[in-house]
């Protein structure tokens, strides 16, 4: 009985999958936020290398 409260404790504390999912988080943001600015950027880019086609 000792062996499996001792084990519950070691449970409790320990804090790496709690930091893995939290770097987990941070990584799928960050994604997503790079995803939408370089799409952004793209839509820009095309428009500029339109507008210079249509004026040579």
């Amino acid at each position: 009985m000792n062996t499996m409260i001792a084990k519950v404790v070691a449970l409790k504390n320990d804090r790496k999958a709690v930091t893995a999912l939290e770097y987990g988080i941070i990584a799928g943001v960050l994604g997503l936020v790079l995803i939408l600015i370089f799409q952004s950027f793209g839509t820009t880019l095309s428009t500029l290398f339109s507008s210079i086609g249509k004026s040579i």
